[in-house]
């Protein structure tokens, strides 16, 4: 389906629709406290709807619309779109600009405190440039707290990218994270000129498919993630050292924990995979089960 090119095709400051030209209508500049930075390059905004791969029927979360470019084009493609922005100003902005779009719903307030249930249901995508400075919090809280999402196509900085595509060897608690729940994937390289005020470095698009069934089996997923957290609490540190002061073991039998799942104690936490994680995580719960499973019951 082609998508509709309601957004600046050039990034020429004449074009009323630029996000420089927007601003200066209504009397505003960028809020720099919130990281705000607009996606002027239409080719990238398109990517970014293409790759969401929306049907008249879905419902999409948008996350900091700022001036609406992104949310113009998915109003085309889905059926429901619930944009969360956090600057009151560019509420006021959004009312006048989008009005006209009778399937975008308009919401201010932090979407961290938000009831997302309540806002977008139980089946959503979520198609956002992020606000970078809380780029984490956003995931943590997408896939953390239940309903989570069907997909995510998500701008965020090319750095944090790189952390959710990592491999063994490389890995990270975010990589774990989001590779629990989905399959990763990039989209896009962004340069920092195609966004309004440029920002200091590049960015990606990456896309978010969840996953039916979570990558590791795992006893109980908060003390899968206890677990991880632990891990990577000291990256640097051999993984009998950080598991030991994480969970609050003895030396002796944070090394037997591992041993016994065919992992070297001195390894490091970015070089285990999601099985690797999956089995340590088996050999904790089972080691003292009224001590850790009753400890995530009660969490």
């Amino acid at each position: 389906m082609a998508l509709p090119i309601t957004g600046p095709q050039d990034p020429d400051l004449t074009n009323a629709l630029h996000p420089r030209r927007v601003l200066e209508r209504y009397g505003l500049s960028p809020h720099k406290s919130l990281g705000q930075h607009f996606l002027v390059d239409l080719h990238t905004l398109q990517a970014i709807v293409r790759a969401a791969d929306l049907h008249g029927g879905d419902t999409v979360l948008e996350i900091g619309p700022g001036l609406g470019s992104l949310t113009r084009i998915l109003a085309g493609e889905a059926g429901r779109v619930v944009a969360v922005e956090l600057d009151e100003r560019l509420i006021s902005v959004l009312h006048l600009e989008l009005g006209e779009l009778g399937n975008v719903e308009l919401v201010h307030g932090d979407f961290l405190k938000c009831d997302v249930g309540g806002l977008v249901g139980e089946q959503y995508a979520v198609v956002s440039n992020l606000p970078y400075y809380i780029t984490g919090a956003i995931i943590r809280r997408l896939l953390h707290r239940p309903p989570r999402p069907w997909r995510m196509v998500l701008t965020v900085q090319e750095e944090v990218a790189q952390r959710m595509l990592a491999k063994p060897g490389d890995m990270n608690l975010l990589a774990v994270s989001v590779q629990y729940f989905g399959r990763v994937f990039r989209v896009a390289r962004v340069k920092a000129g195609s966004f309004y005020p440029r920002p200091d470095v590049d960015s990606a698009v990456v896309r978010f498919d969840l996953r039916d069934v979570p990558a590791a089996h795992v006893p109980d997923e908060a003390l899968f993630f206890r677990v991880v957290t632990a891990g990577f609490r000291q990256k640097r540190k051999q993984l009998r050292n950080s598991l030991q002061a994480g969970l609050d073991l003895e030396a002796s039998d944070v090394e037997a924990l591992l041993l016994s799942v065919g992992i070297d104690p001195r390894r490091r936490a970015e070089t285990l995979s999601l099985e690797d994680w999956g089995q340590v995580t088996w050999a904790v719960a089972t080691s003292n089960p009224g001590r850790w499973m009753s400890a995530v019951t009660s969490d």
